[in-house]
């Protein structure tokens, strides 16, 4: 780790750059609040009928998944959600899907969008795009989030693991993002996610800034895309929620691994598994068994990597376990029934 120099000087110089940082992000903030209100003023000048929506939460951390949800017969053919900056860069992006309806009730559409963890705090806008001109713009503000930092040294065989090239190794990572990128139809998730494994005991955290040392005196940095759990081998691992496994087989780099798919674009992943107890294509509930955990793949113990993926980006799990992915009622009451 970088260590701090205590001189005064130098503390008084990183104190003005504070101070010019804060003043400049207050103002870019500034900008943005006025073109987004400018433009929210111009539509509904123009008479136009915006989509109404729910958008669960309203102000979400880097990393959280955001909910969206529009009446599926108003939605003037909206059919994305995209995120964007406060200078007009696209963050993330996710496709509407239908949730069937009760008797009486609306007909809702859903998208669920995840805020990158390396999304800069301040204003942000999610734009509904495939439709009309007149479709809904969301303002809202990504809320500032730290994220620890930790060095892990590699001995020469998980040094090679990470960095030697290996065409078996480059065809799973394509096989791997061609999942976590396929936006199916199925929906087998809509309430809140469980903790795959009944110790709480973590070694890593969602969004760790890494630097792995390489046996070779070269390193690499990387950010942590899921949650380590510190189990023993042999430790029951079980589903987070119903689904679809979609893969369960050994990769170079996660070991024995399954992968689980929720909803359209959701996925969880149990990486370094000891042995998989389940198999491609079976349907799965929350707590069903599908594996024991491990330590085969780029692994320096034995433990569970558990991560959640939305549209591929890498996603918080406690903000899953915390609250149901697709509340229904809650959209309803927002967007009236």
């Amino acid at each position: 780790m970088v260590q701090r120099n205590g001189n005064a000087a130098d503390n008084d110089c990183r104190f003005e750059e504070k101070r010019l940082t804060i003043y400049l992000r207050k103002q870019k903030l500034l900008r943005f609040a006025f073109v987004v209100c400018f433009c929210v003023g111009c539509a509904a000048c123009a008479g136009a009928a915006p989509v109404r929506y729910a958008i669960i939460p309203e102000n979400p951390f880097p990393g959280e998944a955001v909910t969206i949800g529009i009446d599926a017969d108003n939605s003037d053919g909206v059919k994305s959600a995209v995120l964007y900056d406060s200078d007009g860069q696209r963050l993330s992006k996710s496709d509407f899907f239908v949730l069937e309806a009760d008797k009486g009730e609306k007909r809702l559409a859903a998208a669920v969008l995840t805020v990158p963890s390396t999304a800069e705090p301040g204003f942000a806008v999610i734009k509904m795009e495939g439709g009309a001109d007149n479709t809904a713009e969301i303002p809202l503000v990504i809320r500032e989030r730290a994220f620890a930092s930790e060095e892990i040294p590699l001995d020469d065989t998980l040094t090679e693991i990470r960095t030697a090239p290996d065409p078996q190794k480059t065809a799973e990572a394509e096989q791997l993002w061609a999942i976590l990128n396929r936006h199916g139809n199925e929906i087998y998730a809509l309430g809140n996610f469980s903790p795959p494994v009944s110790s709480t005991r973590r070694t890593g955290h969602f969004g760790d800034r890494r630097i792995f040392r390489y046996s070779n005196g070269k390193s690499d940095t990387a950010i942590h895309a899921g949650v380590d759990y510190g189990v023993p081998t042999g430790t029951p691992v079980t589903s987070c929620a119903p689904g679809k496994v979609v893969l369960a087989r050994f990769r170079i780099v996660t070991g024995h691994t399954v992968i689980i798919e929720h909803l359209p674009g959701m996925y969880s992943l149990y990486y370094h598994l000891d042995k998989i107890e389940t198999s491609e294509g079976a349907l799965t509930v929350a707590g069903d068994l599908i594996g024991l955990s491990g330590s085969t793949g780029l692994s320096t113990g034995p433990h569970l990597h558990w991560e959640i993926r939305v549209s591929g980006e890498n996603t918080d799990p406690d903000a899953l376990i915390s609250r149901p992915i697709l509340d229904k009622d809650a959209i309803l009451a927002k967007i009236g029934k």
